[in-house]
């Protein structure tokens, strides 16, 4: 049998070898990493180390760095009233981009009537017109846009963003958990306030995330409650093996950052020429910046759940746009807030490549796609 090809990478990454050795040498530990003997001590220095490489990775101070369960749990943990900078009004009410995942529109701990959707282009580009218009009038806001989105891949204006949101006297929380090791992300330069990684993105393992804080943010309520672990902000004994598999996770994985991105990207490009023409593949977003391993496409007729079954049973995996959703496939909210029919969002096939992704990897890809083409979307 042929070996199957894994073109799902945004949905969850292979376990990188550096990782596996961290969380392998970690389960040997005895010591809790509050105790303060020896033992104790020695599970501690994995966690601060893995604490340290993250927040040199991008841009901010150990001491800002809270270790969550997941990415969910750290944006759930990030979107929180009454967050502040030291000279400012905490706020009051969030509003969030309409491409958002699914974690970040459930709005954290904001009551559903102070939250807000700010709309995205054609292009599923955050419309930084609009973000103008809904901060001018009411309370200080948090305000949560992605790095990168997980389905389309478009890049988001963040930075742009900040300038708007803290001109308004308001906050940004960047959810970069697309973004890590895809593209350079620093905290500092983009001017986010609050940033979330998850370790399972970039070849950690899952059930590891983190929320990241700029220097000197103020009123962060703990979602957990309970002992005084991570700085009081997140109680819970540390999950040592995850947290030093994330760590490693993050040095080998920017140690490789130009190189990977460099193949991915071409990769991608001969993806998407080859997708175009067979079936009347139309890809999404392609006219603007986007990560440089993601192609989200659709073919008239097609029907999101049956493409992704016909790519299984020819042995490549692939989605139908975010894995959050209990295995159930259904329209990108994505494609509906950047005004496609229904019809077209319950059709997107999402591929997305990574690492080890190989030139027949894509080649498998279309080869696939050319028989499903040709056999399944006429009906």
């Amino acid at each position: 049998m042929r070996a199957r090809v894994y073109l799902d990478w945004n949905a969850t990454t292979p376990l990188r070898p550096e990782a596996r050795a961290a969380i392998l040498a970690a389960y040997d530990l005895i010591g809790n990493p509050s105790s303060v003997h020896a033992e104790g001590r020695e599970a501690r220095r994995r966690v601060e180390d893995a604490r340290a490489v993250l927040a040199a990775a991008v841009g901010a101070l150990p001491r800002n760095v809270v270790f969550t369960s997941a990415g969910t749990e750290a944006n759930a943990l990030a979107l929180s009233p009454d967050l502040r900078e030291p000279s400012g009004a905490p706020v009051e009410r969030l509003l969030v981009s309409a491409v958002e995942h699914a974690s970040v529109l459930a709005g954290g701990r904001f009551p559903a009537d102070k939250i807000g959707l700010i709309q995205v282009t054609r292009s599923g580009v955050v419309d930084l017109e609009d973000l103008r218009v809904r901060l001018k009038d009411g309370p200080p806001a948090l305000v949560s846009i992605m790095a990168a989105n997980n389905e389309t891949g478009a890049l988001q204006p963040v930075a742009e963003a900040a300038s708007i949101v803290h001109e308004a006297g308001g906050l940004l929380h960047v959810d970069a958990i697309q973004a890590l090791a895809k593209f350079p992300f620093d905290i500092k330069s983009v001017g986010a306030d609050l940033a979330t990684f998850s370790a399972h993105k970039i070849g950690g393992p899952k059930g590891v995330g983190a929320l990241v804080m700029a220097e000197g943010i103020a009123g962060l309520e703990p979602v957990l409650r309970g002992g005084g672990q991570e700085l009081n902000r997140r109680a819970g004994t540390e999950n040592v093996a995850g947290i030093a598999g994330f760590g490693a996770a993050v040095k080998a994985a920017l140690q490789a950052l130009p190189e990977d991105v460099k193949r991915m990207a071409t990769l991608r490009d001969r993806l998407e020429n080859g997708l175009h023409g067979i079936a009347g593949a139309t890809v999404f977003a392609d006219d603007v910046e986007r990560l440089p391993n993601t192609v989200l496409f659709t073919a008239p007729g097609m029907k999101a759940e049956t493409a992704v079954i016909g790519f299984d049973l020819e042995g490549i995996a692939v989605s139908s746009g975010s894995a959050c959703s209990s295995g159930k496939v259904q329209p990108s909210h994505v494609l509906s807030a950047m005004g496609y029919d229904p019809s077209v969002a319950q059709g997107a096939v999402r591929l997305s490549l990574g690492w080890s992704t190989e030139p027949d990897d894509i080649n498998r890809a279309l080869e696939a796609w050319r028989k499903l083409g040709n056999t399944l979307l006429k009906g």
